[in-house]
């Protein structure tokens, strides 16, 4: 892999792998935390709106460049970032990547086209109301998170939404779409020096005249962190099935030692693995949900590990009382080094086939950039997680789910 920092302060990394299949992304340091003084939404509207036409291109041209040649453009928002990427035959890579720099600095926000976006925006807003899974969770986040700008929903509300005007966007990417924000990697099989420099002959032509800028990376640590109190609140929702969350406050990506502990912890309690503690007595054992996880996601100055599961209403008190009891359990004993080390190997494993795929590769590289400014290597993450031990993880399992400072939603 080869990475760098370009002279107007863009971050870039190459790696070959794949085979004639190539991705590349440009992600942003920018999300729905930062959003004041803009209208919530206008993150994620932004996102959407950049497809709609550039100083060169029409939104119809935008929308079948990339199918013309087989290949695939598409973008997400999150709490803190905006991301661009586009898979297609590593022979295009270059018009793909042309394509995502077009986006974030040409989009013009055509008013007709914008309207036309609003309303797609505005459904994904209703749709998502319409699925108690994903809603409970936005809610439960704003709650854990309330009075803060990680409390705001990605997609805005309808009444913010409504108000976002062409001009709002124009500035919200003036303002955040810049070099110093931006991170793009390459994943292609092809020569690592010669994808280098085609980067940073792209970067060059369309940012000579930047200079770096001294805020490319972190964020105002100064900003006042989440602070909420616990919570515990149950929704007549008039559900046929029960959806609930449970979680509290976690590390964050700047907690270096704290963050990998608490993400061996989450895994171990509810991975994808059927043997997860909390997989292998709700669901396999007895039946009682539809799907039971323990995510971990991580922020600038804080994260939130929350378990989530749906189930039948009938089964709702026996499966509080079974994650109690299996909370209580990590909290206060401590799993043995030969369990430990199982687990350790399980998602070692998870990463390593998560790693595999090149557009999850791809990704996952911008995001490590925009955070940190480089890219930890295989070796290094696998010394990480071999360093936990059974103490630090009953201490982070104490810290996490201690029950007077967990938080509950629960959808009826």
């Amino acid at each position: 892999m080869r990475s760098g920092t370009a002279p107007c302060g863009l971050r870039y990394a190459v790696r070959r792998g794949g085979s004639a299949v190539g991705y590349c992304a440009l992600s942003l340091r920018c999300g729905t935390r930062d959003e004041a003084g803009f209208g919530n939404g206008i993150a994620h509207f932004a996102e959407h709106t950049i497809f709609r036409g550039t100083a060169r291109k029409s939104a119809s041209v935008i929308s079948s460049y990339l199918d013309r040649l087989g290949g695939e453009l598409n973008a997400y928002t999150t709490k803190e970032e905006i991301v661009l990427h586009a898979t297609v035959l590593k022979e295009d890579l270059g018009k793909a990547a042309g394509l995502l720099f077009e986006l974030a600095t040409e989009a013009t926000f055509p008013d007709a086209e914008i309207e036309t976006e609003r309303g797609v925006v505005l459904d994904e807003i209703i749709s998502y109301k319409d699925n108690p899974a994903e809603d409970v969770y936005d809610k439960f986040e704003g709650m854990l998170f309330e009075g803060h700008p990680l409390g705001l929903p990605i997609l805005g509300t309808s009444a913010s939404v409504r108000h976002i005007k062409p001009e709002d966007l124009r500035r919200f990417t003036r303002t955040f779409f810049v070099p110093a924000r931006m991170a793009f990697t390459v994943v292609a099989d092809l020569d690592e020096k010669v994808m280098e420099k085609r980067v940073l002959r792209l970067v060059e032509k369309l940012f000579g005249d930047f200079s770096a800028r001294p805020d490319g990376l972190g964020r105002n640590d100064k900003a006042p962190s989440p602070c909420a109190p616990p919570f515990s609140k149950t929704v007549d929702k008039r559900n046929h099935e029960v959806n609930a969350v449970i979680g509290n406050r976690a590390p964050s990506l700047y907690d270096p030692e704290d963050r990998i502990t608490a993400a061996v912890l989450c895994n171990i309690l509810g991975g994808p693995a059927s043997n997860s503690l909390l997989n292998k007595v709700l669901r396999e054992k007895n039946g009682w949900v539809y799907g039971v996880e323990c995510t971990y996601t991580q922020y600038a100055d804080t994260g939130i590990a929350a378990i989530t599961f749906g189930c039948d209403k009938p089964n709702l008190d026996r499966c509080l009382t079974a994650l109690d009891k299996i909370l209580a359990r990590i909290r206060e004993v401590p799993l043995s080094e030969r369990t430990l080390k199982a687990y350790k190997k399980q998602l070692l494993g998870q990463l390593a086939i998560s790693s595999d795929n090149g557009e999850a590769q791809c990704l996952s590289m911008g995001k490590s950039l925009l955070a940190w400014g480089r890219i930890d290597t295989s070796a290094e993450m696998r010394a990480r997680i071999e360093a936990v031990t059974p103490a630090a993880l009953q201490q982070m399992a104490a810290r996490i789910f201690d029950p007077d400072r967990l938080s509950r939603l629960i959808y009826l």
